[in-house]
């Protein structure tokens, strides 16, 4: 009888499956929660995110154009010869390659392009501005030009002209080095390349706002139908100085800044306007070469 007793009174194997498959299962209700919860974590943290991916494309794009004028700079000095880099900013809702407008791309935002092209033959195929005729676009000859690479195409980013930097102590980005004098700034900078004077650069202002050194893409013998055609470009030389092909003189320090864009649309600055005095709030960058060293560096907010 004791037996018996002992025997009803543990439970059966199957019955204890059962207590520990109801003991460890979610219910319904529980479910539920979860799932509420978890959406409401989502919704608050998506917009960190956004802000996250948005700063991350602006320093990859800063990164990007760092690499094309490290590339162009290191291939002048390797091989002896002159490069000249490129930038175009073109409509990114247009489909791409598209001929680009020509002069310029009026209104359009939002993709960043940029060529790298070298002198087959060392020289600076007279594409000196100390040579250059008065309100004169001197085509740089395509049959002794060399395509160093692919185009480099960005899309989301626009080159706007922000204010200024102070020149002060530290590596931020207000305070980074200017142009000195000021008045080298429409020389000194890459932005609103699209824009006409004075609220472009770099621009020649004998030629209605042109660089007089400009080359097309692509390059090659017999001369092929253009797509691009660069009027804002750089120079290095086989010693490595960089020059903005607008003026003779080697610059100080050269500087691209660089907007994210939604599409087409830029965000709204928080002052100012022209040629040296906007300012946007963050998510910015500048990216700057010195003209003697060829050194590249990069400003973030």
């Amino acid at each position: 009888m004791t037996r018996h007793f002992l025997q009803s009174a543990v439970p059966a194997p199957s019955t204890r499956k059962r207590q520990r498959e109801r003991a460890s299962a979610f219910t319904l209700l529980e479910l539920l929660i979860v799932l509420a919860i978890t959406g409401l974590l989502l919704v608050l943290i998506a917009p960190m995110f956004t802000a996250i991916k948005g700063g991350t494309d602006v320093t990859s794009a800063a990164y990007t154009i760092k690499g094309v004028l490290d590339t162009a700079r290191t291939d002048a000095k390797a091989n002896n010869t002159y490069v000249w880099v490129g930038f175009y900013e073109e409509d990114v809702s247009a489909a791409s390659p598209v001929q680009a407008p020509d002069p310029r791309c009026t209104g359009c935002v939002g993709r960043l392009v940029m060529s790298i092209v070298a002198s087959k033959n060392g020289t600076n195929l007279g594409a000196d501005a100390s040579s250059s005729a008065t309100g004169t676009e001197n085509f740089i000859d395509a049959t002794q030009l060399v395509q160093v690479n692919k185009l480099i195409k960005i899309d989301n980013l626009h080159l706007p002209l922000f204010a200024l930097g102070t020149g002060g102590t530290g590596d931020t980005f207000d305070a980074r080095p200017s142009p000195t004098p000021a008045s080298d700034a429409p020389f000194s900078r890459f932005g609103e390349l699209n824009a006409l004077p004075p609220n472009t650069a770099p621009y020649e202002a004998t030629n209605g706002g042109l660089t007089k050194f400009p080359f097309q893409y692509p390059v090659g013998s017999p001369v092929p139908t253009w797509q691009y055609r660069f009027r804002r470009t750089l120079r290095f030389s086989p010693t490595g100085e960089c020059r903005v092909n607008s003026t003779y003189d080697v610059r100080k320090i050269v500087e691209a800044g660089l907007l994210q864009t939604h599409g087409t649309t830029t965000p709204p600055p928080r002052s100012g306007g022209g040629t040296t005095f906007v300012t946007w709030d963050g998510n910015v960058a500048a990216v700057q070469i010195t003209g003697f060293g060829g050194n590249v560096n990069i400003y973030r907010r």
